[in-house]
């Protein structure tokens, strides 16, 4: 497969999941723009490493995902889309009575909201190329709930709904849309939360990766960025222009209790 003269927009991508699936999309030929809240050297010279390395063009793109005018400006200084990776995401755990509106307000905004405005705005391009992948990393939360996550189940539930109201709407023409729904992910991120986890726990890294991080993870096994890199690239795919209007679940059975 080759996504040569493709463009890729991938929002939440200058670290783990969005990252990994930047790298996987530049590998397959698609140009990629990278996007996050920050401006700094090290964001550019990302893009700059795919660029080298894959041949393609890559930018990145400083946008606020929690602001729909950031969202939707993202869209238009990239130019083009023709796959929109909505990936953005932040997480606060507390119960209900006590979780921070700011927070909560911070997490549909950018979990949720978010995905809506890159989508609107990017439509329009792909329906005036004739062809188009919307993406939406949801999660394994996105069809199941967990206790003192309101803010994120409730935000990726939405998604997931979303990503039904997409396809449907765009049932008749060249374009998909699909959410992909990770179980727990093998990033830097829970990498440094491994040891901590342990040590709260007493108890072994891998009994703490076990028991208490995969518990709900029949497959005592992460997923990896790769993995879901490898899911996206295959739904940009002739082989998937069926599939609309999903959530493909890469979670190591959760939800399939």
């Amino acid at each position: 497969m080759s996504l040569a003269g493709k463009t890729a927009v991938i929002t939440g991508s200058n670290s783990g999941i969005g990252l990994g699936i930047a790298w996987g999309l530049a590998r397959e030929g698609a140009n990629v723009v990278l996007n996050s809240f920050t401006d700094r050297d090290e964001d550019h010279a990302i893009a700059a490493e795919i660029a080298k390395e894959t041949g393609v063009e890559a930018r990145y793109i400083q946008a606020d995902m929690s602001k729909g005018q950031d969202c939707r400006a993202l869209i238009e200084k990239a130019g083009v889309c023709d796959i929109l990776v909505n990936n953005a995401g932040i997480q606060n755990v507390d119960p209900i009575e006590a979780f921070p509106v700011e927070k909560w307000d911070a997490i549909i905004a950018i979990n949720m909201s978010s995905a809506f405005h890159t989508t609107a705005a990017a439509l329009q391009m792909m329906r005036k190329a004739g062809w188009g992948r919307v993406i939406n990393i949801a999660s394994a939360h996105g069809l199941r709930a967990s206790p003192f996550k309101s803010a994120y189940v409730t935000a990726k539930h939405g998604v997931v709904g979303m990503t039904k109201v997409v396809g449907l709407e765009t049932a008749k023409e060249p374009i998909t849309a699909n959410a992909v729904c990770p179980g727990y992910v093998l990033t830097p991120l829970v990498e440094g939360q491994i040891p901590d986890t342990a040590k709260e726990y007493g108890i072994s890294e891998d009994e703490a990766i076990e028991k208490v991080i995969l518990a709900k993870q029949p497959s005592k096994d992460f997923v990896t960025v790769e993995q879901l890199a490898g899911i996206v690239t295959f739904l940009c795919s002739e082989a998937a222009s069926q599939i609309t209007g999903t959530a493909i679940a890469a979670d190591g059975g959760w939800t399939s209790q």
